[in-house]
């Protein structure tokens, strides 16, 4: 059995994902929760994660999808790094391996955690190791020829667009990552850039007894970013890389995600977003929000949109499907990590506590009984 976790930490990410045959994998680190507010519902995320964790201080790798605040909040002061010995006492948390997209390198400007992490991603592609870096922009060649590296010899902790991560395999591992962002595109002088610099974007495929269950993973990527996606993963023929049985919707329900409007009483997404969700969702799949509890009103401009969730709850009832919120799991008012377990017959929200009743979708292959 395999374990996919999602926290409650508000408008942030963070999903741990445990393998049955132990690896790890953590998808962005934002601790949110204000320890001096008795109000705050968000939980305490490196509590919760040293629970698991127990005595085995390591995480084969943890994914920064990108360097802002909700998605890397407090990474410096829980996790062991390399390139400073401020950050290196023993009850730090260690990487084996960093999964950064190629913007986290080359960035500018960046302040705080940011700074931290890049100077954290940077050390280890400069060392040659402990690191895979997404995308590979003309940028990126130029930043290791002015610190006199040859390219070549780091093309092996590169991974584009249309591959699949190396660090793990569904023979061995029983999960397989494929990239779908960020990706380069060739500009008007034919040199390649960094198209989409804000996340990374992949599909996860996981494999018990030969049944798979699929998770589409999202970070904050923009609709002009899905609409690429999925028009050039269409054009390839690898319609399957982009199918889902779980999806972690992107921006923690934000409209921009779906459409440039926002809709009165439901965003009318993009053709490619209108495809990605109704067509390669699959029969009782399960969409979740990484975001605050859905507002009733406009009151305010930040996500999540209630027009956005209007649309995705559609999408839940045209699969016979879920939706979840994670603010809201199990109930608004005391909100505790989603836990979805995947096993040969699929995957299955974990109850929570005995007196509360979670709603699974009828038997299906993808989705447990």
């Amino acid at each position: 059995m395999h374990i996919v976790r999602f926290f409650p930490i508000g408008n942030a990410d963070t999903c741990l994902i445990e393998l049955a045959n132990g690896r790890r994998i953590l998808l962005d680190f934002a601790d949110m929760h204000t320890t001096d507010d008795p109000e705050d519902k968000r939980c305490d995320l490196e509590k919760e994660l040293r629970a698991i964790l127990g005595d085995d201080k390591y995480i084969d790798v943890v994914a920064f999808t990108h360097l802002d605040k909700d998605h890397c909040n407090r990474a410096k002061d829980v996790f062991y790094l390399e390139h400073a010995e401020k950050y290196q006492d023993d009850d730090r948390i260690k990487i084996k391996t960093m999964w950064v997209p190629a913007h986290a390198v080359l960035e500018t400007g960046v302040v705080g955690q940011a700074r931290t992490l890049r100077a954290e991603a940077r050390h280890r592609f400069l060392k040659g190791e402990g690191v895979r870096v997404f995308s590979r922009p003309e940028e990126l060649d130029q930043f290791l020829i002015d610190r006199e590296i040859e390219p070549a010899k780091r093309r092996n902790l590169i991974s584009d667009a249309g591959t699949l991560c190396p660090e793990f395999n569904l023979e061995h591992d029983g999960v397989e990552f494929f990239v779908h962002s960020p990706f380069g595109k060739r500009d008007e002088e034919n040199v390649v850039r960094v198209r989409n610099d804000d996340a990374l974007f992949m599909q996860a495929t996981f494999e018990v007894d030969g049944q798979q269950t699929k998770m589409i993973l999202s970070a904050d990527v923009t609709h002009e970013v899905i609409d690429d996606i999925v028009e050039v993963t269409r054009y390839h023929g690898r319609n399957d890389r982009l199918e889902w049985d779980i999806n972690n919707i992107p921006h923690h329900c934000s409209y921009k995600s779906l459409s440039a409007e926002k809709g009165d009483d439901k965003t009318e997404p993009t053709e490619a977003s209108k495809w990605l969700y109704e067509e390669a969702g699959q029969h009782a799949g399960l969409l979740v929000s990484t975001s605050k509890p859905i507002p009733s009103d406009d009151e305010d401009k930040q996500p999540p949109h209630r027009q956005a969730a209007a649309y995705y709850k559609g999408v839940a009832r045209k699969l016979s499907g879920e939706w979840v919120v994670s603010m809201e799991h199990p109930t608004i008012s005391k909100p505790e990590p989603l836990v979805i377990e995947i096993k040969s017959t699929g995957y299955k929200i974990r109850k929570q506590a005995p007196n509360i009743v979670i709603a699974t979708p009828a038997p299906r292959a993808g989705v447990l009984p």
